[in-house]
């Protein structure tokens, strides 16, 4: 049997009279993966930093082998050996830097580096550490050039670079491709075999499949399921987590209205395949396909970011080529971005403020901005998208990863529209939030044309009518959403088998 590298026990946390965590008891195996799901608000977030040493338990034991776990900072509980791979990537790099120096920025404080930067010792180590993660990246390119994949792969680096013996993944693979997430399984792999413990947070139904050993589901501050043994039990798995039996989704695709967008022999790249494709009033159409395969350049052609290299987009039978977001918003074209860290909230802002900042013209007269008219746009979002707050004043960083998420979604769906376009709106929110988004999208979509763009298929099967599958930045199959061939959708998402590998 596996000895049990951490071990929790009645573990409690309070924030004012609100209990998180009501006396939680978790074991983490050492050489296992742990697949760890959660509705927003189950505790995932202060469990993980109270590992990590951020926030201080009220009650309860945490024991590392046999040694009492008291973490002072996340930098003692990295020295303990707990070390974290946060959701956001901004928390595990810093972009100003160079990759060797976000590699080896933890060691720069021990003995032996000295007042004087050991240059060509600093790109040596850096050098061996992407070596063995893998990554086809020169040491000394600075991280704000690199694309979001590889800034996670780095983040995910520096971690390893610790040795750690509890390592806690938090939704690793929400921005890296097929053959990225590969490498990160391989190295999870090969740190199992070392005995390292993982906490893995996702619940990507694809990750768990490759990755865990066993899957613990959380409710409510507590565990509400276990499951392990050599058929993990997904479905039971997220039972637990909702409290409920899981329903199967049974979408009937609507009869769709006259053409809202239409793409005529369109290439997004010069070297990319022209296509045509046609959106229509009152149906939801999901692009999904690898990362990389052309989804985000879709979306940014019609929101004026990206320029196509060739082709015809029309809106509403007149051209449409946007030369800025501001102009594509005027001609009824609304975005939400992917990536909402970054892309999306407004840290300073409140949660009203967050949800009306495109349109404060709507909310103003003599340029003056109406705050009670914006707070109650806010109120009725809040209602119709069940966001869990306290006010629409409250702080948008004061919100879960699921609930930003749903503000960013209310700020495009407090106005009308022409078309709506959501660039992975679902990225790294829980299966509930999952369905509360996709359950509004296709409530309010009438009169309106909407494109989703999803990595993952079953986010794709539970909210559109039709599916499109994108293939080196070309539409090469289109799928509705009835009685649909599953394989034969995933077989247009991987491409057209290699010649090579066929002949062979």
């Amino acid at each position: 049997m596996d000895r049990s590298f951490c071990r929790i026990t009645g573990l409690k946390k309070a924030f004012g009279e609100n209990l998180v965590l009501c006396g939680l008891d978790l074991e983490l195996p050492a050489g296992r993966v742990t697949a760890l799901m959660g509705a927003n608000g189950a505790g995932k977030s202060t469990l993980v930093k109270i590992l990590s040493g951020v926030y201080r338990r009220d009650g309860g034991r945490i024991m590392l082998g046999d040694t009492a776990f008291e973490p002072t900072s996340p930098a003692d509980a990295i020295r303990k050996g707990i070390v974290t791979v946060h959701q956001s990537i901004n928390d595990g790099v810093i972009p100003d830097l160079d990759v060797a120096s976000n590699l080896m920025i933890d060691r720069l404080a021990e003995p032996g580096w000295g007042f004087f930067l050991r240059r060509r010792a600093l790109l040596a180590e850096a050098r061996r550490i992407a070596e063995r993660m893998g990554l086809g990246i020169d040491v000394r390119t600075p991280v704000s050039e690199l694309g979001v994949a590889d800034r996670q792969l780095i983040a995910i680096a520096r971690a390893m670079a610790h040795e750690p013996a509890l390592l806690i993944l938090d939704e690793p693979t929400s921005s890296l491709s097929a053959a990225e997430a590969q490498r990160l399984f391989d190295l999870v792999d090969m740190l199992k075999a070392q005995g390292v413990a993982i906490l893995y947070i996702s619940h990507r139904m694809s990750d768990i499949r490759r990755i865990a050993d066993r899957i613990v589901s959380m409710r409510d501050g507590e565990i509400a399921g276990l499951f392990e043994g050599d058929a993990l039990d997904y479905e039971g798995a997220v039972n637990a987590m909702l409290g409920h039996g899981l329903t199967e989704t049974d979408l009937a695709p609507v009869v769709p209205g006259r053409a809202v967008v239409t793409l005529s022999g369109l290439k997004l790249r010069p070297d990319s395949a022209p296509f045509d494709l046609a959106l229509h009033e009152n149906e939801v159409v999901a692009v999904t396909g690898l990362l990389g395969s052309g989804k985000t350049a879709l979306a940014q052609s019609l929101f004026g970011l990206h320029r196509p290299a060739a082709g015809r987009m029309a809106l509403d039978g007149r051209d449409h080529a946007p030369g800025s977001p501001a102009e594509a918003i005027r001609a009824g074209v609304f975005m939400s971005a992917k990536d909402r860290a970054s892309n999306a909230v407004i840290a300073d802002f409140d949660i009203a403020r967050n949800m009306t900042v495109p349109f404060l013209g709507a909310f103003s007269a003599a340029s003056f901005v109406s705050r009670s008219r914006e707070r109650q746009t806010a109120k009725e979002m809040i209602e119709a998208l069940s966001i869990v707050c306290q006010s629409e004043r409250d702080g948008i960083l004061t919100l879960s990863g699921g609930n930003q998420q749903k503000v960013m979604l209310a700020r495009w769906l407090s106005q009308e529209c022409r078309i709506l376009v959501l660039d992975e709106p679902f990225q790294g929110v829980d299966i509930r939030s999952r369905r509360d988004i996709g359950d509004k999208v296709r409530r309010t979509a009438r009169g309106r044309a909407t494109l989703v763009c999803v990595a993952e298929l079953d986010e794709a099967l539970e909210i559109a009518d039709r599916i499109v599958v994108m293939h080196d930045h070309a539409v090469t199959a289109e799928f509705v959403n009835r009685d649909v061939d599953v394989a034969a959708i995933l077989s247009a998402v991987t491409g057209p088998a290699d010649p090579q590998e066929t002949a062979a």
